[in-house]
């Protein structure tokens, strides 16, 4: 058996996956309507849309199969993603990827299988929407067109949800999506025994911008902080904005030293930002840092209420300045 090989851009997939929230929810008739009609339209005994976590299959719609996730090392949506075209196994058993595959060899027997990549607005390949039947058989071009047809329609399902998470101006998440992903990185921090750190953002004078340039300048200048923010932190970070001019970052398994250098990265990169851009005003923020202990079992939400204190407390010193 081989397993599945991950991703480039494994940690940002992830990512993306874990910000739409989807995993270990309840079922839902947009993604079953579509795993009930590939299921007849195409005879097979099992259709799946299948979400591919960092060390799982999860099934957001599983039609004609009982298991609701099964470990990423043994799946064929694994594989799947790998690629940009449908995934098509004709017989498995003569397949030397998966001749000896538990899922082949035991429960339910797979032997043929096709899986359509489902790709999303950053190019991630969260998981597919796949064919499954215990016999072999193969699809001609006209079935490999209907079964992309299908992946196009959960792929809108998709960028549904995500739109749901995602700041539409600026293409970060937004307080929903930074919820969620903050969560699972919090997670990952206590069972590693690592620290964390969130920072709070608040750009200085924006509404001096807004009145003076006008709010679609107001957005300009959202978005340029926004580029700023991803360029300097590192891809496992999560950032995202609130709202307004307010944005958080979440640095993970972060000390002292990388949050340093990291802020001041972010700080140099603003400065040239400004250099360049000359809009009549700089860019500039107040910022409220807060540690994570994994010992604390703070909250998401407890460590956003402190860090937009702290944040306040930095304004608040800014002002009094000459």
């Amino acid at each position: 058996m081989l397993s599945p090989a991950k991703p480039a851009n494994e940690a940002a997939r992830v990512k993306t996956l874990h910000a739409l929230k989807l995993l270990d929810t309840e079922a839902e008739e947009r993604f079953d309507r579509l795993t009930r009609l590939a299921k007849r339209l195409f005879g097979v005994p099992i259709a799946l849309v299948s979400l591919v976590d960092g060390e799982r299959q999860w099934f957001k719609s599983c039609m004609g199969l009982e298991a609701s996730e099964t470990s990423r090392d043994i799946s064929f949506c694994g594989h799947a993603i790998l690629g940009e075209q449908i995934l098509l196994v004709s017989d498995a058993e003569l397949d030397d990827r998966f001749f000896d595959n538990p899922l082949v060899v035991g429960e339910p027997g797979i032997r043929f299988y096709a899986g359509c990549p489902l790709t999303v607005a950053d190019g991630s390949k969260l998981g597919t929407l796949c064919l499954i039947d215990v016999k072999p058989r193969d699809l001609d071009d006209e079935e490999r067109g209907l079964l992309r047809d299908l992946g196009r329609m959960a792929e809108q399902e998709l960028a549904a949800v995500q739109m749901a998470s995602m700041d539409e101006l600026t293409l970060l998440s937004n307080r929903r999506g930074f919820v969620a992903l903050a969560r699972y990185g919090l997670a990952a921090c206590q069972r590693l025994d690592k620290p964390a750190t969130l920072l709070f953002f608040d750009l200085n004078d924006f509404k001096q911008i807004n009145d003076t340039y006008g709010h679609a300048e107001g957005d300009t200048a959202l978005k340029t902080f926004a580029d700023v923010l991803r360029i300097a932190f590192r891809e496992s970070d999560v950032i995202g904005r609130l709202g307004g001019d307010e944005f958080v970052a979440l640095l993970t398994g972060s000390n002292h030293i990388e949050t340093s250098a990291i802020m001041g990265r972010l700080q140099e990169i603003l400065d040239e930002r400004n250099t360049t851009l000359q809009r009549g005003y700089d860019l500039r923020f107040s910022v409220g840092l807060v540690e994570y202990a994994p010992e604390s079992q703070q909250s998401v939400e407890d460590l956003l209420a402190e860090a937009d204190k702290a944040m306040y407390v930095h304004k608040q010193a800014l002002r009094k300045k000459p």
